[in-house]
């Protein structure tokens, strides 16, 4: 009617969740520094000033992202924690399994959040975000001692932060078989997980020996090494040129007499990396007699190297989006044919599983493997550390004789 005001518009219900659940799968595709606010408000479906109603800006966006996967988390422990009540003690594992492994389907993106992009927020946050998280692994933890009471407290802690590990390797998936099918197969993975009994180092054929990694040969080899460390610790936008020069002796400046950009040192660096990781790997499977001796070989030198180039596997994990796409693209296709090396191995040995419960199973053990010695405080018990080799075979899923018979 003439004269009649119109009713001021009203948002959505749940807007603002919405709006944290685009923006996680956003900065999970694409990266934090490659998504804009406006990219975030376009996927949402309303424009950049109404996001600015919401949020304040891309930071608290990717703070209130993780945060409210890691809320998901703690409903996750605190369920798990009920139904172990309400029935037994001896249901914990499973109740946890079965919840953690929801969450980790329900919360894709949280893992990379949480390993490459969280740490990109001011270190007061960070804080309090690892403070939460620490709070709910150390209840999980004590779910599972009541049904494993020989278990040391660092112990069920170290076997929680495994199970997260699997759970974040989701992140790495660009394919989702059947959600029945999944949840079943991630529960029962971390149900393994959530078993390993961590006393000695499982028995393997000897790996053929590998000579120390040999000192930087000139002031590009230098920065080569320097590089990956750097980039790993403090991420590729928070390394100068006159850092890197300064860990190596030279100027900053003099950097550039070795490579024309930052760019391209990263991408030098992971190259040299990955080719020295393939070398160790497939040289411990050639000429192998068996799939199974193949296997255990590779997995003997996989967690060798990872031990020793952890910050290699860090700047994978956290700085691979920040290269230029011809090298984005060389990374991805030797993640790629790197995996597809571990799948056919581990499909020899386990003819039962087929291309999709192989790939998430090499994954998870990627997953968890890089984990532990990218936070070696996990696992900073010496007697906690044959636990990884433990823990990457259950995962594997491999033959209980492969584990302890002699090679």
């Amino acid at each position: 009617m003439a004269g009649e005001v119109a009713a001021p518009a009203r948002r959505p219900r749940g807007r603002r969740s919405q709006i944290l659940t685009v923006a996680a799968e956003q900065f999970h595709r694409h990266g934090y520094h490659q998504v804009s606010m406006a990219d975030v408000a376009a996927a949402v479906g309303i424009t950049a000033p109404a996001l600015y109603r919401h949020y304040r800006g891309k930071p608290e966006l990717l703070r209130q992202a993780v945060r409210a996967g890691l809320d998901e988390l703690a409903r996750a422990v605190t369920a798990a924690e009920s139904a172990a009540g309400a029935a037994t003690e001896a249901a914990g594992p499973a109740a946890l399994a079965e919840r953690l492994a929801r969450v980790a389907l329900d919360q894709r993106a949280l893992g990379t959040l949480w390993q490459r992009d969280a740490r990109l927020l001011p270190p007061a946050q960070r804080a309090e975000l690892r403070r939460a998280l620490r709070a709910d692994v150390r209840r999980a933890a004590r779910v599972l001692t009541a049904a494993r009471p020989e278990l040391e407290p660092a112990q069920a802690e170290s076997l929680l932060w495994a199970a997260l590990s699997v759970g974040a390797s989701l992140s790495n998936h660009t394919f989702a078989p059947p959600r029945r099918r999944f949840e079943r197969l991630l529960r029962e993975l971390l149900l393994a997980l959530l078993a390993v009994r961590c006393a000695g180092h499982p028995a393997r054929r000897p790996a053929r020996p590998v000579p120390p990694d040999p000192p930087p040969a000139g002031r590009r080899e230098e920065l080569l090494v320097a590089a990956v460390r750097l980039f790993h610790e403090r991420g590729f936008d928070n390394v100068t040129t006159d850092r890197l020069g300064a860990a190596v002796g030279i100027a900053g400046p003099s950097v550039y007499k070795h490579f024309p950009t930052k760019a391209e040192l990263l991408a030098a660096a992971l190259v040299r990396s990955r080719e020295r990781l393939w070398h160790e790997v497939t040289g411990a499977i050639a000429g192998v007699a068996t799939p199974a001796e193949a296997l255990e070989c590779g997995l003997g030198a996989y967690l060798d190297f990872a031990r020793r180039h952890h910050h290699y596997l860090g700047a994978v994990v956290s700085e691979t989006d920040r290269l230029g796409e011809p090298d984005r693209k060389a990374a991805l296709d030797f993640r790629r044919d790197f995996l597809r090396i571990w799948v056919d191995l581990l499909r020899q040995v386990r003819p039962g599983y087929d291309n999709a419960e192989a790939r998430i199973r090499v994954h998870a053990m990627f997953g968890l493997v890089n984990d532990a010695v990218r936070h070696p405080g996990r696992l900073a018990d010496p007697a906690l550390t044959p636990c990884l080799d433990h823990l990457a075979h259950a995962v594997l899923g491999l033959p209980a004789e492969l584990r302890t018979s002699p090679g």
